[in-house]
């Protein structure tokens, strides 16, 4: 176990303060006759070829910074991450808005020491324990033993990367590795989740057919935008378009959302507890983002479990699939974030042999077994 507070790194733009979205309002008030843009507008970090690219000028302009909304829950989310870490808000803003900025977040929160701003265009040169933050291109070149990437629609074509969709999600997070796992064992002896996580080809779905084949285990019909297969069961899962799945999002609905190639997965409550409640065990292949929401909720009853296959035999099947190529190449680029997940899993199973693996679960499901 840690004996020392982690350090953790906060980005301060659309991790804290409200930036695009802000931003959007203050477009629509210089151009009245605009269509009403919103964030899901938003679908990458740069320009996308439409009005919506104007909203960039208002970031270098200190009046802006200096009245960006604050995120509801952002104070408490500090107080709190502070009381079990080293707290650095880690930002870039242009010279002319510097002391805005340190000026918002010292009296925004005032139990983080000034000399913890940061303030910078290059994040890769810090060392830290844990970085938290939007953009892609700052996780990817990290030096943060655990970069997190806060999920957000700008960065929702991204996988593979440790991930989380809420503050409640990261708080949880940095338990976990503050404590190196030393938390209550999983017990799904009465009823669960198990959640597989591992890197394409790892053989996940495969593991999970082989699980949810036997008594006890269910997989559970979750939401998503991807259209049905051909020959696929209607019951497959729940499919929707991307509008209501967002629009179902943000309503509270999910308990985790994730999208992959492209489409979104979600599962909520309604899905899961009555599979639970029933003295069953729900079994879904997810990454780890959506696997730390889960854990989030149903702590002890959840376990998070990493599908352990050889790097050459995941490129090989990642290879050999029916894909696109650059999905191909996403996919492969992954790799490596994907394996650090294993990390922050409960147990690992290697899926080389399938039968082997499903006992290894049941074994590990209960804690009074091993």
């Amino acid at each position: 176990m840690r004996r020392y507070k982690l350090k953790v790194g906060l980005d301060v733009d659309d991790t804290l303060y409200d930036c695009n979205s802000y931003a959007l309002k203050m477009l629509k008030r210089d151009y009245p006759d605009s269509p009403d843009y919103n964030v899901n507008d938003i679908k990458l970090w740069g320009k996308i070829g439409s009005l919506v690219d104007e909203r960039v000028k208002f970031f270098s302009d200190p009046e802006f910074v200096r009245t960006q909304p604050i995120f509801p829950g952002a104070q408490k989310f500090v107080k709190e991450l502070n009381r079990i870490a080293d707290v650095f808000f880690v930002t870039a803003v242009p010279p002319e808005c510097m002391s805005a900025r340190a000026q918002r977040l010292a009296q925004d929160f005032p139990e983080i020491p000034t000399s913890n701003i940061i303030i910078g265009t290059r994040k890769d040169i810090y060392s830290l324990d844990v970085l938290l933050d939007d953009g892609a291109h700052n996780i990817s070149s990290s030096q943060a033993s655990y970069p997190v990437l806060f999920r957000r629609p700008w960065n929702t074509e991204l996988f593979g990367l440790l991930s989380v969709n809420t503050y409640d999600d990261f708080l949880h997070l940095i338990k976990m590795i503050r404590s190196s796992f030393m938390e209550k064992a999983p017990d799904l002896s009465s009823g669960g989740v198990i959640c597989l996580v591992g890197p394409s080809g790892s053989r996940k779905t495969e593991l999970a057919d082989a699980l949810t084949s036997g008594d006890g285990f269910v997989k559970p019909r979750t939401t998503t935008t991807r259209p049905r297969r051909a020959g696929e069961n209607k019951d497959a899962y729940y499919f929707t378009d991307e509008k209501s799945f967002i629009a179902e999002r943000d309503a509270g609905k999910f308990i985790e959302t994730t999208v992959y190639s492209g489409y979104y997965y979600g599962a909520s409550t309604d899905q899961l507890d009555p599979i639970i409640n029933a003295g069953k065990v729900a079994v879904i292949p997810i990454d780890i983002c959506g696997a730390l929401s889960i854990k989030n909720v149903y702590k002890s009853r959840a376990m998070i479990v990493f599908t352990e296959r050889s790097r050459e035999a995941v490129v090989k099947d990642i290879i050999c699939r029916e894909a696109d190529d650059n999905d191909k190449v996403r996919r492969i680029m992954a790799l490596d974030f994907e394996y650090r997940n294993a990390e922050l899993c409960d147990i690992a199973a290697k899926t080389d042999d399938i039968e082997s693996a499903v006992a290894y679960i049941k074994r590990k499901m209960s804690p009074s077994k091993k």
